[in-house]
């Protein structure tokens, strides 16, 4: 009898969303979605439902150090994927803990707000993610809000920033890659553009759904992270991504009051739904 092969594994640093909306969990749903083997390592639990965050723990850096160091001793692993990491502390152990494993590819998704606009990330926290996290990552996803609070510390300048000179500063701290999605911009439709040293790699044109959705860039970040496990470069593992996203949303559904949520396993149900119509023929 053959031994099955092992998936490839993916390791993900986020915070606990009960609401499997967002968070580790939107990332545990999407990277098994894609065939990956998803390793979790929280760094915050949190309060919240589909309308937004009540409350928020973070934990310990050295609580966050060991999950890592332990899981990381025991497999190998094809992909890291950063979320939410709520504390200076932690973005200094995150950054240790990749400075390690140099080889191995880093989706940053700078949660720096949740999506019904509870505040994530002190002045602090950006700062640190600037000068010991973005320097080491292969691609970092931010949406347009979160793009230009990281290109300046300045709150007055924020809006008068483009996109272009946000990904310009950005890419200055040492990223190859950066993926901004323009879901918050007032455009017809959503644009979400992938910068690279040089400049705009490809624009990537998505109709506008109407709603709002609870963890739409988990969703993207994490897929990103789950094509690159599976050996696609990176340029088509961002183009992969977002149509596996966009089906996620396009298939979304509002199970609370609050935000509609991202289905990832659309085509498990599809399939479902489809033999039942044949049934009932």
């Amino acid at each position: 009898m053959t031994t099955p092969a092992t998936p490839p594994l993916v390791l993900t640093l986020a915070g606990s969303d009960p609401s499997g909306g967002a968070g580790i969990q939107a990332d545990i749903l999407t990277l098994a979605s894609l065939g990956c083997h998803p390793l979790s390592v929280i760094t915050a639990i949190t309060v919240q439902d589909t309308v937004g965050v009540n409350d928020l723990m973070v934990l310990d850096s050295d609580w966050v150090n060991d999950q890592a160091r332990f899981l990381l001793e025991d497999m190998q692993v094809a992909a890291f994927k950063i979320g939410m990491l709520g504390s200076v502390e932690n973005v200094a152990v995150v950054a240790q803990l990749i400075a390690d494993y140099p080889d191995i590819p880093v989706v940053l998704d700078p949660v720096l707000a949740s999506g019904g606009g509870h505040e994530l990330a002190d002045e602090d926290l950006i700062g640190a993610m600037r000068d010991m996290l973005i320097p080491q990552v292969s691609i970092l996803t931010p949406n347009s809000l979160e793009a230009r609070r990281l290109a300046s510390s300045d709150p007055d300048e924020d809006e008068e920033l483009t996109l272009d000179q946000c990904a310009e500063r950005i890419l200055a701290l040492g990223s190859p890659y950066l993926l901004i999605t323009g879901t918050h911009e007032n455009t017809k439709e959503v644009v979400n553009s992938l910068y690279g040293q040089d400049g705009i790699v490809r624009a990537d044109h998505w109709e506008r759904l109407p709603g709002s959705y609870h963890g739409s860039g988990c969703t993207l970040a994490s897929a990103i992270a789950g094509m690159l496990a599976t050996g696609l470069l990176l340029p088509e593992a961002v183009r992969e991504a977002q149509e596996y996203t966009y089906q996620t949303l396009l298939n979304g559904f509002r199970p609370g009051m609050g935000q509609f949520l991202p289905d990832r396993m659309f085509w498990a149900r599809g399939d479902e739904e489809e033999e039942g119509d044949a049934a009932k023929r």
